[in-house]
């Protein structure tokens, strides 16, 4: 899919412009099957120094919509789009507070796991530490491990104040998210964490 990708775009990269790459994966994203929709993001993904913000109200609709139908797909979305584009303008990360209190699961997935790309960066801990909060009481297995993840990640930045975060709110925590969250921390203080945190 990423080799359709790239003939696609070097084909078009002259005369296209990411609202022609979009165009294109609007028609993609609809289709039943995640090969298509990939295409489709791949191609848009490929003129990320043309992202504007105006683009995420398109990806919310895609995703609002179910037109990502699984975890691979708008995972793909956060990887390739909404994570770029937030790097490249984090103001626009505050956007991801409303998206966690969405009632479609793809939107409230892509809350946090949109904000990857920025904390690996170093970016975005504050929000994405609040989001993780508001979102512990969703019960969806798909959002515990996507908060767990994010955890995960916002741990490798900085492991002392993850630590500080999951012992102060651990035992309202999903279990599945904490066991995601500790996943880096080494086996003792893994135990230590599941222990203090025990419903």
């Amino acid at each position: 899919m990423r080799h359709l990708a790239r003939s696609i775009y070097a084909a078009n990269r002259v005369e296209w412009t990411v609202d022609e790459a979009m165009a294109l994966a609007d028609e993609l994203i609809i289709d039943p099957y995640l090969e298509t929709k990939a295409v489709g993001i791949e191609v848009v993904g490929r003129f990320r120094r043309s992202f504007t913000p105006k683009l995420l109200r398109q990806w919310k609709r895609w995703l609002a919509a179910n037109h990502s139908a699984n975890w691979a797909t708008t995972d793909a979305i956060c990887g390739a789009l909404i994570g770029p584009l937030l790097v490249d303008y984090p103001r626009c990360a505050v956007t991801m507070k409303t998206w966690s209190q969405h009632s479609n699961l793809w939107v409230r997935r892509a809350s946090i796991v949109g904000l990857i790309p920025l904390i690996r960066r170093g970016g975005g801990l504050d929000l994405a530490y609040e989001i993780a909060a508001t979102l512990h009481r969703d019960r969806a297995d798909l959002i515990e491990k996507a908060v767990g993840w994010t955890l995960r990640e916002a741990g490798k930045v900085d492991a002392a104040r993850l630590e500080r975060y999951l012992r102060a709110r651990g035992r309202a925590i999903p279990r599945t998210t904490l066991r995601y969250a500790i996943e880096r921390f080494p086996d003792a203080k893994r135990r230590a964490l599941l222990s203090v945190t025990r419903p």
